[in-house]
């Protein structure tokens, strides 16, 4: 089997589709299956017009003089026209019901457009049950062609070794209004002798962050350090007390699946796809209550749960796989080119 995979957004700052995308291809490749990786170094695909290029354009050109039996656009975006049977991975509806502060004609094509163009692909997978529901309620898809597969967690994950640093608050993702930052901020407020390292690619909402912070007084305990490097990232899960995740809206939640994948206890807000994701496995707390969250960290920053989070980092372990994720995919390639 031969199939040409968009990884696109592996190129510059990798977010959680560029894990995605690595750690699919690698677990994809494991089992036998011919992948092309397709991308354009010298294209940001962060630049709006660049990305449209990239996937009207340039993504079919290069998947049709692939050889491949198929296209996978891992992105969630999918040209208009392809030779190749397309199977594409739907992460999240966003565009739909969380990004009212994006440009419209972002909104349109990462929204309406895409929608659209969903009925063309012949198996299209989510990443929740919760994106499922989302998915086949705003575009009334034919629910047999939509299938939920959980992404894998890298297992340089479940091999971090845990130090707890009693005082720290770890909060991971792109600075963005969905986040929800601000209200651990509140909570940071109400935890003497506490920090906060919240990481992740900045927008404008960081300077609302920041001001919240400085009203507060509290800047000499909020880190904001952007983007930072994979071996950080994994020191990060390994020192921290607790990870935080307080998100309005998820389509998965790769923050709080590699918490419980490296073992540290994580807190989730009662929003979208993280009750789903974190199970029983995890304490939800309302995203809008600053008090339920300090209470909740606290719980955590005094090393009460840590003992459960061990335990709970097998069976998350198992349950993000990419083993699993690369069997279900298959499927689904094998069903798209016989159908």
């Amino acid at each position: 089997m031969r199939a040409a995979v968009d990884a696109q957004l592996t190129v510059g700052t990798p977010t959680g589709i560029g894990e995605y995308v690595a750690g699919l291809t690698g677990a994809l490749r494991a089992r036998g299956i011919d992948v092309t990786e397709l991308r354009e170094l010298n294209l940001d695909p962060w630049r709006f017009d660049r990305r449209v290029l990239w996937d009207q354009i340039l993504l079919p050109r290069r998947a049709r003089a692939s050889g491949a039996q198929l296209l996978h656009c891992a992105s969630g975006t999918i040209p208009a026209v392809s030779a190749l049977p397309i199977v594409v991975t739907v992460h999240d509806l966003a565009w739909h019901e969380a990004q009212a502060h994006a440009r419209r004609y972002s909104r349109w094509y990462f929204g309406r457009f895409s929608l659209r163009q969903y009925r063309r692909a012949r198996r299209i997978l989510v990443d929740s049950d919760f994106s499922r529901r989302r998915l086949l309620t705003l575009s009334g898809l034919d629910p047999q062609s939509v299938e939920v597969v959980y992404p894998g967690v890298a297992k340089d994950f479940s091999a971090v070794v845990r130090r707890p640093d009693r005082r720290t608050v770890l909060a991971v993702g792109t600075v963005e209004p969905r986040k929800n930052l601000q209200v651990l901020v509140r909570a940071l407020a109400r935890l003497p002798d506490t920090r906060l390292i919240a990481i992740g690619p900045h927008t404008s909402y960081a300077t609302q962050c920041w001001d919240l912070v400085r009203q507060l007084n509290l800047e000499q305990r909020v880190e904001m350090p952007g983007y930072v490097s994979r071996e950080r990232l994994l020191a990060l899960y390994g020192s921290c007390a607790v990870a935080a995740v307080p998100s309005l809206y998820e389509g998965f939640g790769y923050a709080a699946a590699q918490a419980l994948c490296a073992g540290v206890p994580c807190v989730v807000s009662d929003r979208s796809s993280l009750p789903e994701i974190a199970g029983s496995d995890a304490r939800v707390v309302a995203a809008d209550d600053p008090a339920g969250w300090a209470e909740a960290l606290a719980a955590a920053l005094e090393g009460s749960q840590d003992a459960r989070a061990e335990q709970v980092k097998a069976r998350a372990s198992a349950r993000f796989s990419w083993e699993n994720a690369a069997q279900a995919v298959e499927r689904a390639y094998a069903a798209s080119i016989n159908g």
